[in-house]
């Protein structure tokens, strides 16, 4: 198992913005590609960035433009930079840690965007 903790999460309205964080062992964070992913009730859980240990990105296009996911290694954390945050964004919002082909999640953090 690899911990993975985030925090961040909460109740904004639409509009506005919300940073998410996601601490992370740290001899493993720094060589594996990190995401955020989200589930809303009865839905399946979808990406919504990545990160490679290199930086590299990938977004979710409803979230390409107003998301910005980022890593610091020195920090071993993960960060989800989310504005003009819509109702559709309502969701938990999970971070995912790949390596060696396994898949590790956190807890979850709900982040709710009232219209």
């Amino acid at each position: 198992q690899v911990p993975l903790v985030e925090s961040g999460g909460g109740l904004v309205q639409a509009g506005g913005s919300l940073r998410l964080s996601c601490a992370a062992n740290g001899r493993i964070f720094r060589i594996a590609t990190m995401g955020w992913y989200r589930q809303a009730p009865g839905k399946q859980r979808d990406l919504v960035a990545q990160i490679t240990p290199g930086g590299t990105t990938n977004y979710a296009d409803s979230v390409r433009g107003r998301f910005t996911i980022s890593r610091d290694n020195a920090e071993n954390t993960l960060f989800l930079q989310m504005n003009n945050l819509k109702p559709e964004d309502t969701a938990v919002y999970y971070c995912q840690l790949i390596r060696g082909g396994n898949n590790y999640w956190g807890q979850g953090t709900q982040v709710t965007v009232s219209s």
